[in-house]
Protein backbone atom coordinates (compact mmCIF):
# COMPACT_ATOMS: atom_id res chain seq x y z
CA UNK A 1 0.00 0.00 0.00
CA UNK A 2 2.83 2.40 0.87
CA UNK A 3 4.51 1.77 -2.48
CA UNK A 4 1.23 2.42 -4.32
CA UNK A 5 0.68 5.72 -2.48
CA UNK A 6 4.27 6.78 -3.13
CA UNK A 7 3.92 6.10 -6.87
CA UNK A 8 0.58 7.91 -7.02
CA UNK A 9 2.03 10.99 -5.35
CA UNK A 10 5.04 10.93 -7.70
CA UNK A 11 2.72 10.84 -10.73
CA UNK A 12 0.61 13.68 -9.36
CA UNK A 13 3.72 15.79 -8.85
CA UNK A 14 5.03 15.00 -12.35
CA UNK A 15 1.75 16.15 -13.89
CA UNK A 16 1.70 19.48 -12.05
CA UNK A 17 5.29 20.49 -11.33
CA UNK A 18 8.28 20.43 -13.61
CA UNK A 19 11.27 18.28 -12.77
CA UNK A 20 13.92 16.96 -15.14
CA UNK A 21 14.12 13.20 -14.67
CA UNK A 22 17.12 11.04 -15.40
CA UNK A 23 17.33 7.49 -16.73
CA UNK A 24 18.33 3.97 -15.81
CA UNK A 25 19.90 1.32 -18.03
CA UNK A 26 17.96 -1.94 -18.39
CA UNK A 27 19.27 -5.05 -20.13
CA UNK A 28 17.21 -7.49 -22.20
CA UNK A 29 18.34 -10.81 -23.69
CA UNK A 30 16.86 -11.53 -27.11
CA UNK A 31 17.07 -14.92 -28.80
CA UNK A 32 18.38 -13.49 -32.08
CA UNK A 33 20.00 -10.14 -31.20
CA UNK A 34 21.53 -11.22 -27.89
CA UNK A 35 21.97 -8.70 -25.07
CA UNK A 36 20.30 -5.34 -25.69
CA UNK A 37 20.65 -2.34 -23.39
CA UNK A 38 17.99 0.37 -23.15
CA UNK A 39 17.84 3.69 -21.28
CA UNK A 40 14.47 3.97 -19.55
CA UNK A 41 13.30 7.41 -18.44
CA UNK A 42 12.63 7.64 -14.70
CA UNK A 43 9.68 10.00 -15.25
CA UNK A 44 6.97 8.38 -13.07
CA UNK A 45 4.33 8.99 -15.75
CA UNK A 46 6.17 6.84 -18.28
CA UNK A 47 5.86 3.06 -18.19
CA UNK A 48 9.30 1.42 -18.50
CA UNK A 49 10.03 0.05 -21.94
CA UNK A 50 10.80 -3.63 -22.47
CA UNK A 51 12.60 -4.73 -25.64
CA UNK A 52 11.24 -8.07 -26.90
CA UNK A 53 12.10 -10.38 -29.77
CA UNK A 54 8.47 -10.27 -30.92
CA UNK A 55 8.64 -6.49 -31.35
CA UNK A 56 11.93 -6.61 -33.25
CA UNK A 57 10.48 -9.34 -35.47
CA UNK A 58 7.46 -7.12 -36.22
CA UNK A 59 9.79 -4.51 -37.70
CA UNK A 60 11.87 -7.16 -39.49
CA UNK A 61 8.79 -7.93 -41.61
CA UNK A 62 9.10 -4.46 -43.15
CA UNK A 63 12.70 -3.30 -42.63
CA UNK A 64 15.41 -5.24 -44.51
CA UNK A 65 18.91 -5.33 -43.08
CA UNK A 66 20.98 -2.47 -44.40
CA UNK A 67 18.04 -0.25 -45.34
CA UNK A 68 17.04 3.26 -44.29
CA UNK A 69 14.15 3.71 -41.85
CA UNK A 70 12.77 6.82 -40.17
CA UNK A 71 11.07 7.33 -36.80
CA UNK A 72 9.12 10.61 -36.61
CA UNK A 73 8.21 11.26 -32.98
CA UNK A 74 10.75 8.99 -31.31
CA UNK A 75 10.12 9.97 -27.70
CA UNK A 76 12.92 8.20 -25.77
CA UNK A 77 13.50 5.67 -28.56
CA UNK A 78 10.97 3.01 -27.60
CA UNK A 79 10.28 2.16 -31.25
CA UNK A 80 13.51 3.62 -32.63
CA UNK A 81 15.71 0.97 -31.02
CA UNK A 82 13.65 -2.04 -32.23
CA UNK A 83 13.52 -0.47 -35.71
CA UNK A 84 17.28 -0.01 -35.64
CA UNK A 85 17.81 -3.61 -34.55
CA UNK A 86 15.81 -4.70 -37.60
CA UNK A 87 17.84 -2.46 -39.94
CA UNK A 88 21.06 -3.59 -38.27
CA UNK A 89 24.46 -1.99 -38.01
CA UNK A 90 24.72 -1.74 -41.81
CA UNK A 91 21.41 0.12 -41.99
CA UNK A 92 20.54 3.65 -40.91
CA UNK A 93 17.73 4.65 -38.57
CA UNK A 94 16.92 8.36 -38.39
CA UNK A 95 15.03 9.58 -35.33
CA UNK A 96 13.26 12.94 -34.97
CA UNK A 97 11.84 14.46 -31.79
CA UNK A 98 11.83 18.16 -30.78
CA UNK A 99 11.05 17.56 -27.08
CA UNK A 100 14.39 18.33 -25.36
CA UNK A 101 13.64 16.18 -22.30
CA UNK A 102 12.88 12.95 -24.13
CA UNK A 103 15.62 13.75 -26.66
CA UNK A 104 18.26 13.52 -23.92
CA UNK A 105 17.16 9.96 -23.18
CA UNK A 106 17.06 9.17 -26.91
CA UNK A 107 20.69 10.28 -27.18
CA UNK A 108 21.58 7.78 -24.46
CA UNK A 109 19.88 5.00 -26.40
CA UNK A 110 21.73 5.97 -29.57
CA UNK A 111 24.99 5.04 -27.86
CA UNK A 112 24.03 1.83 -26.05
CA UNK A 113 24.13 -0.86 -28.77
CA UNK A 114 26.71 0.39 -31.29
CA UNK A 115 27.58 -3.10 -32.53
CA UNK A 116 23.94 -3.81 -33.48
CA UNK A 117 22.39 -0.46 -34.43
CA UNK A 118 23.12 2.73 -36.34
CA UNK A 119 20.80 5.47 -35.06
CA UNK A 120 21.17 9.12 -36.07
CA UNK A 121 19.00 11.46 -33.96
CA UNK A 122 17.79 14.98 -34.72
CA UNK A 123 15.95 17.40 -32.36
CA UNK A 124 13.46 18.57 -34.99
CA UNK A 125 9.75 18.40 -35.68
CA UNK A 126 8.63 17.43 -39.18
CA UNK A 127 6.51 20.23 -40.67
CA UNK A 128 5.18 21.32 -44.06
CA UNK A 129 7.28 24.49 -43.89
CA UNK A 130 10.53 25.19 -42.10
CA UNK A 131 10.25 27.44 -39.07
CA UNK A 132 10.13 27.76 -35.32
CA UNK A 133 7.13 26.59 -33.33
CA UNK A 134 5.74 26.60 -29.81
CA UNK A 135 5.81 23.25 -28.02
CA UNK A 136 3.34 22.42 -25.26
CA UNK A 137 2.35 19.47 -23.09
CA UNK A 138 -0.51 18.51 -20.80
CA UNK A 139 2.10 17.38 -18.25
CA UNK A 140 4.60 19.57 -16.43
CA UNK A 141 7.25 16.88 -16.95
CA UNK A 142 6.77 16.98 -20.77
CA UNK A 143 6.23 13.26 -21.13
CA UNK A 144 4.09 13.98 -24.18
CA UNK A 145 3.22 17.03 -26.25
CA UNK A 146 3.47 18.60 -29.64
CA UNK A 147 3.87 21.76 -31.64
CA UNK A 148 1.18 24.40 -31.85
CA UNK A 149 0.36 25.87 -35.25
CA UNK A 150 -2.64 26.60 -37.41
CA UNK A 151 -3.61 22.90 -37.38
CA UNK A 152 -3.03 21.88 -33.77
CA UNK A 153 -3.79 24.82 -31.52
CA UNK A 154 -3.30 23.40 -28.06
CA UNK A 155 -1.44 20.43 -26.57
CA UNK A 156 -1.63 21.53 -22.94
CA UNK A 157 -0.97 24.22 -20.40
CA UNK A 158 2.77 23.62 -20.07
CA UNK A 159 4.91 25.25 -22.74
CA UNK A 160 8.63 25.16 -23.43
CA UNK A 161 10.34 28.49 -22.84
CA UNK A 162 12.13 28.25 -26.19
CA UNK A 163 10.66 27.44 -29.57
CA UNK A 164 11.55 24.23 -31.37
CA UNK A 165 12.68 23.86 -34.99
CA UNK A 166 10.52 22.37 -37.72
CA UNK A 167 12.01 21.01 -40.95
CA UNK A 168 10.69 19.78 -44.30
CA UNK A 169 11.76 16.15 -44.28
CA UNK A 170 12.06 15.56 -48.03
CA UNK A 171 14.33 18.60 -48.43
CA UNK A 172 16.38 17.58 -45.38
CA UNK A 173 16.88 14.02 -46.61
CA UNK A 174 17.75 15.12 -50.13
CA UNK A 175 20.44 17.43 -48.76
CA UNK A 176 21.82 15.11 -46.07
CA UNK A 177 21.04 11.50 -47.00
CA UNK A 178 20.46 11.43 -50.75
CA UNK A 179 22.66 8.36 -51.20
CA UNK A 180 20.50 6.38 -48.77
CA UNK A 181 17.07 7.38 -50.07
CA UNK A 182 16.83 4.54 -52.62
CA UNK A 183 16.97 2.11 -49.65
CA UNK A 184 14.13 3.81 -47.71
CA UNK A 185 11.96 0.95 -46.44
CA UNK A 186 9.93 2.23 -43.50
CA UNK A 187 8.57 5.42 -41.86
CA UNK A 188 6.83 5.54 -38.48
CA UNK A 189 4.80 8.62 -37.51
CA UNK A 190 3.54 9.29 -33.97
CA UNK A 191 3.05 13.00 -33.36
CA UNK A 192 0.16 13.44 -30.92
CA UNK A 193 -2.70 13.84 -33.35
CA UNK A 194 -0.88 15.64 -36.17
CA UNK A 195 -0.12 12.45 -38.12
CA UNK A 196 -2.23 13.48 -41.11
CA UNK A 197 -0.36 16.77 -41.52
CA UNK A 198 3.03 15.03 -41.28
CA UNK A 199 1.98 12.37 -43.80
CA UNK A 200 0.88 15.08 -46.22
CA UNK A 201 4.24 16.82 -45.79
CA UNK A 202 6.12 13.62 -46.73
CA UNK A 203 3.79 12.66 -49.57
CA UNK A 204 6.56 13.07 -52.14
CA UNK A 205 8.75 10.57 -50.32
CA UNK A 206 5.91 8.08 -50.03
CA UNK A 207 5.02 8.32 -53.71
CA UNK A 208 8.61 8.00 -54.94
CA UNK A 209 10.12 5.40 -52.62
CA UNK A 210 6.97 3.60 -51.37
CA UNK A 211 8.19 2.72 -47.85
CA UNK A 212 5.86 0.97 -45.44
CA UNK A 213 4.15 3.59 -43.29
CA UNK A 214 3.05 3.24 -39.66
CA UNK A 215 0.89 5.95 -38.08
CA UNK A 216 -1.60 6.46 -35.27
CA UNK A 217 -5.30 7.25 -35.32
CA UNK A 218 -5.58 9.56 -32.31
CA UNK A 219 -8.12 9.11 -29.51
CA UNK A 220 -9.71 12.52 -29.94
CA UNK A 221 -10.04 12.29 -33.72
CA UNK A 222 -13.60 12.75 -34.93
CA UNK A 223 -15.12 10.52 -37.66
CA UNK A 224 -14.54 13.18 -40.33
CA UNK A 225 -10.90 13.53 -39.27
CA UNK A 226 -10.44 9.75 -39.32
CA UNK A 227 -11.89 9.60 -42.81
CA UNK A 228 -9.56 12.38 -43.92
CA UNK A 229 -6.58 10.48 -42.49
CA UNK A 230 -7.67 7.34 -44.36
CA UNK A 231 -7.98 9.16 -47.67
CA UNK A 232 -4.69 11.00 -47.17
CA UNK A 233 -2.89 7.65 -47.01
CA UNK A 234 -5.04 5.71 -49.49
CA UNK A 235 -4.80 8.45 -52.13
CA UNK A 236 -1.01 8.04 -52.05
CA UNK A 237 -1.53 4.50 -53.35
CA UNK A 238 -1.47 2.61 -50.06
CA UNK A 239 -3.58 -0.14 -48.46
CA UNK A 240 -4.18 0.25 -44.71
CA UNK A 241 -4.14 -2.40 -41.97
CA UNK A 242 -5.01 -2.24 -38.28
CA UNK A 243 -2.55 -4.05 -36.01
CA UNK A 244 -3.10 -4.71 -32.32
CA UNK A 245 0.48 -4.25 -31.12
CA UNK A 246 4.08 -3.89 -32.23
CA UNK A 247 4.52 -7.65 -32.17
CA UNK A 248 5.05 -10.41 -34.70
CA UNK A 249 2.03 -12.06 -33.03
CA UNK A 250 -0.24 -9.02 -33.48
CA UNK A 251 -3.78 -9.30 -34.79
CA UNK A 252 -3.97 -7.72 -38.26
CA UNK A 253 -7.21 -6.51 -39.86
CA UNK A 254 -7.52 -4.82 -43.29
CA UNK A 255 -9.03 -1.32 -43.33
CA UNK A 256 -10.70 -1.22 -46.77
CA UNK A 257 -12.87 1.88 -46.28
CA UNK A 258 -12.75 5.17 -44.40
CA UNK A 259 -15.69 4.17 -42.18
CA UNK A 260 -13.61 1.31 -40.79
CA UNK A 261 -11.33 3.84 -39.07
CA UNK A 262 -14.07 4.19 -36.44
CA UNK A 263 -13.90 0.57 -35.29
CA UNK A 264 -11.24 1.36 -32.67
CA UNK A 265 -10.86 4.30 -30.31
CA UNK A 266 -7.09 4.67 -30.54
CA UNK A 267 -5.00 2.45 -32.77
CA UNK A 268 -1.95 2.15 -34.92
CA UNK A 269 -2.13 1.13 -38.56
CA UNK A 270 0.42 0.22 -41.15
CA UNK A 271 0.10 0.99 -44.83
CA UNK A 272 1.69 -0.85 -47.74
CA UNK A 273 2.04 0.54 -51.26
CA UNK A 274 -0.24 -1.18 -53.75
CA UNK A 275 1.49 -3.20 -56.44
Amino acid sequence: MFTYIKKALAKKKARRYFDEYGHRIDTFKLAEEGEIRFANWTNPLIKPKEITQQEVNFFKKFIPKGSLCIDIGTNIGDTTVPMALAAGKTGTTLGFDPNPYVYKILEENVQLNPDKTNIVPFPYAITKEEGEFNYASSEASFGNGGISNEVVQEHGAFQLSEKIKGIVLEKFLTERFSQLLPTLSFIKVDVEGADKEVIRSIGGLLKKYKPVLVAECFTKSKPAERAELFHTVADLGYSLYYFSDFSSQAEIIPIPEAKDMNRWKTFNFYAVAKA
